[in-house]
């Protein structure tokens, strides 16, 4: 790779991660061709890019995008590394579990969350039990909607029972 084959590629991984609030590094070595096949397809459905990347370019264009912001990553850049793009946080995490189901890898080297990093393979479980901005969401307005279903069903019931009583006291009166 020529010098300005490297430049251009730390520049067009520097636009990544600028505009990625959320990826992880994660070890994908002693995978067959056919094991990481199957990962990238999962990947692929699930809206997940996953790519394989020199670790001195990633650390370049991570230093370039925030001197300071992912310094806790640097350790994790080491060895075979494949990098997975999300905007679903724990998208990733769940992917990692579920395929190391019946594989030994991938590993988890380290992720990054709206600027919160996580670094080792310990960290999967709790990954991968965040809850999504959809999740957290969809949570909230259904919190907010059952104080209104219970008044409104409290009026409903109480309706019900002032007619019964006005209609009990009137066949009384006759």
């Amino acid at each position: 790779m020529t010098k300005g084959e490297k430049n251009a590629a730390i520049e067009e991984l520097k636009e990544v991660f600028a505009n990625q609030s959320h990826f992880y590094i994660t070890d994908y070595s002693t995978l067959t061709v056919a094991q990481i096949s199957d990962l990238r397809r999962i990947c692929f459905d699930k809206n997940v890019k996953i790519k394989v990347l020199k670790n001195t370019l990633v650390r370049k264009a991570l230093e370039q995008v925030s001197e300071t912001a992912y310094e806790g990553l640097y350790d994790s850049l080491k060895g075979p590394t494949a990098i997975m793009f999300t905007d679903t946080a724990n998208l990733p995490a769940k992917i990692i579990k579920e395929f190391r189901e019946t594989h030994e890898k991938p590993v988890l080297k380290a992720a990054y969350i709206d600027s919160d990093i996580f670094v080792g393979d310990e960290n999967v479980e709790v990954l991968s039990k965040l809850k999504s901005k959809e999740e957290l969401v969809g949570e909230i307005i259904g919190l907010l909607q059952s104080p209104i279903k219970n008044l409104v069903s409290a009026l409903k019931s109480g309706e019900q029972t002032v007619a019964g009583l006005v209609k009990t006291l009137s066949e009384r009166e006759e």
